[in-house]
């Protein structure tokens, strides 16, 4: 009972040691398998513990970690973790069958530059590194893995050779000009709906009509980055476009074209305003070349219509506070309710924003 079975009862002691006694005749005969291991030794744990030892591959505990996180975090963090896990998992090949203690930082390094090497960027590869980090942390503090091969130390984030990575703003004569140059009316609507509210891409290409107060001229949504709620006044000139449209009920959205469109790939709204770009003639600084299978980086994109919101307030001389509170960065609660007064300065602020000539 002190030393090796752990139990007063003669009868489990002795069955236990039975066991452990076949194990090693086993061994020693090399009839011996891994699996016959984990069987027995499982067996026993149960036995005396009274809850059943799992010995976790690989693929069983990342796909089961991956599972647990779907009702914790955004359905765009869990496609991302998805999307991680797959990659990974597809580079150890067999060896995602194996335990996960056999994991070590060499697989974790050697996928790492496989993926610098197939042309992602270093924040697209330090990124997913970052996600990998995640299961293989847990997994070392619930006591699965002795040893953590994703740590800081053993597998290094790479170095991001790009220089001056900050993205530019649109100028306003640029705006109008992509404006023209856009082929649909959603997206001429959506183009001037983040110059004059800040809103990232996918929070404008899913904007519901019951997120517009025609009576209050404001615009409120649950941004999807951060799910805050954020209120900002309709810009006289885009409640003019409003105006011209079928006006939806409830959910129905206000770009209907657009909305429920991924953000990103070749068929994606990234790609479709780079589009509208090239037809304008609009291009930006360089920021990372294509290489194999990534894909070069502008300063200009669809986000730096946000900047443009930000810079088109601060040269008008609205006060920072108010800016950040307008963009979503602030730390007021998430339904907050906005009264005419809190609104005065809201509504002077995106009015100072001036009108595009189209």
């Amino acid at each position: 009972m002190r030393r090796s079975t752990k139990t007063t009862d003669k009868t489990l002691a002795e069955k236990i040691a039975m066991e452990w006694a076949e194990l090693a005749n086993a061994g020693r005969g090399k009839r011996l398998t891994e699996s016959q291991c984990r069987k027995v030794i499982g067996e026993m744990y149960e036995r005396v513990i009274g809850e059943p030892l799992h010995f976790r591959t690989a693929r069983t505990y990342l796909t089961e970690w991956l599972e647990n996180t779907k009702g914790d975090v955004e359905i765009r963090s869990y496609w991302r973790y998805h999307q991680t896990m797959h990659d990974f998992l597809k580079h150890l090949g067999t060896k995602a069958e194996r335990l996960l203690r056999e994991i070590t930082p060499i697989d974790v390094r050697s996928w790492r530059d496989k993926l610098k090497a197939k042309g992602l960027s270093a924040p697209t590869v330090n990124g997913a590194i970052k996600v990998l980090r995640m299961p293989f942390k847990a997994a070392h503090d619930n006591g699965y893995i002795d040893i953590n091969p994703v740590t800081k130390n053993s597998v290094k984030l790479l170095r991001d050779e790009a220089r001056n990575v900050s993205k530019d703003v649109f100028k306003r004569e640029q705006i109008a000009v992509l404006i023209n140059a856009a082929l649909s009316e959603d997206w001429k609507g959506m183009v001037m709906l983040s110059y004059f509210t800040g809103l990232r891409l996918r929070d404008c290409s899913e904007l519901r009509w019951s997120s517009i107060n025609l009576d209050q001229h404001v615009i409120t949504v649950e941004t999807q980055k951060t799910r805050k709620t954020v209120t900002v006044p309709i810009h006289p000139q885009f409640a003019a476009w409003l105006k011209k449209q079928p006006i939806g009920i409830g959910k129905a959205p206000v770009f209907p074209t657009l909305a429920g469109k991924s953000g990103s790939g070749k068929s994606g709204l990234s790609m479709a305003f780079k589009r509208i770009m090239d037809r304008a003639n609009i291009k930006g600084r360089l920021l990372r070349k294509k290489n194999g299978a990534g894909r070069s980086q502008s300063s200009l994109s669809f986000h730096s219509l946000r900047h443009s919101f930000n810079s088109a307030m601060a040269n008008a001389g609205v006060a920072p506070e108010v800016r950040q509170r307008l963009a979503g960065h602030s730390s007021a609660d998430m339904n907050r309710v906005y009264t005419h007064h809190e609104l005065e300065p809201l509504r002077a602020a995106v009015a100072a924003i001036p009108s595009l000539r189209l």
